[in-house]
């Protein structure tokens, strides 16, 4: 029997309508608005494209929003200088500085200059430290859009035999940890599968949940998952055009073979993709909270 699809599109949608009205209250009764900036440095169209649904959804969701393009060859410096200047704006309650970032630029320098209580997408080491310890102000958004949808799907997450295939710190470690936590939403018995793992098969088949950033197209086939298991699928991959020249895209898991084991299963694309930028506009809407002491 087929699974169930995990649709991110569907849980996205319902998580925006939830913040909308949620914004209304705040500045309803708390005369707070949600402020967002996104810096743009240079034009790489995949960063502009992105930056552009961010501050889209921003504005659907009547966020007070901000969209900084600045020019390829700006300095570090002065990079680092506008930084502070929305740090100190209290209009401003969230800060997203688009990567990559061009060559001349340390992005970890820019990333760390970023006030850990303004770093909506959850990477300063500050907001890094507190996730480990269980005490997140923010959840990096793709984990915790991971999360969701696991929470909202029904899968039964405390106690569960979870696999991670894939370490990044963007993905693969913080979801690990997110769902490690003694926490509501949590308390999973997390493996963490890397390139270097000597059987990585031996791990998935024992997983009640499944979860793939392995960067690899179809690198997880219905041979290497349990009966009954959910599956998420992390991973984006272009393998060739359609015949009306648009991208093909697959995950890292083999969709039509594991969709006949698996009890429930994100699709690629509209399973993990759209819930990161809920979740960063999810993460501003608790900036400002925390900001105006209404948390």
């Amino acid at each position: 029997m087929s699974a169930k699809i995990i649709s991110g599109t569907e849980v996205a949608r319902q998580i925006r309508e939830e913040l909308k009205a949620e914004v209304e209250n705040l500045k309803k009764a708390h005369a707070v608005e949600p402020g967002l900036v996104t810096i743009l440095v240079g034009e790489n169209p995949a960063s502009v494209s992105y930056v552009t649904a961010k501050q889209r959804t921003a504005h659907e969701l009547g966020f007070y929003s901000v969209q900084d393009n600045q020019p390829e060859g700006i300095s570090e410096e002065d990079l680092l200088k506008l930084i502070d200047r929305y740090n100190r704006d209290p209009k401003i309650h969230g800060i997203l500085v688009q990567l990559p970032l061009p060559k001349h630029i340390d992005e970890n320098r820019v990333l760390y200059a970023i006030d850990p209580k303004k770093d909506v997408d959850g990477f300063h080491p500050v907001n890094v430290g507190k996730l480990m310890i269980g005490e997140p102000d923010y959840l990096p958004c793709t984990p915790a859009g991971i999360q969701q949808l696991l929470i909202r799907s029904g899968a039964e997450i405390e106690g569960a035999e979870v696999v991670v295939v894939g370490r990044s710190n963007i993905v693969g470690k913080p979801i690990a940890n997110i769902l490690l936590q003694k926490a509501k939403g949590a308390n999973a018995t997390v493996t963490v599968c890397h390139t270097r793992t000597r059987d990585i098969a031996f791990h998935t088949r024992r997983a009640d949940i499944l979860i793939v950033a392995a960067g690899k197209p179809k690198a997880v086939t219905a041979d290497m998952v349990k009966s009954g298991a959910v599956v998420i699928d992390v991973g984006v991959n272009r393998i060739g055009k359609t015949p009306e020249g648009k991208a093909k895209l697959c995950g890292d898991v083999d969709f039509d073979g594991v969709k006949e084991k698996a009890a429930m299963i994100t699709p690629v694309p509209g399973g993990v993709g759209p819930m990161t930028i809920t979740m960063l506009m999810m993460n501003t809407v608790k900036a400002a909270k925390l900001a105006a002491g209404v948390a």
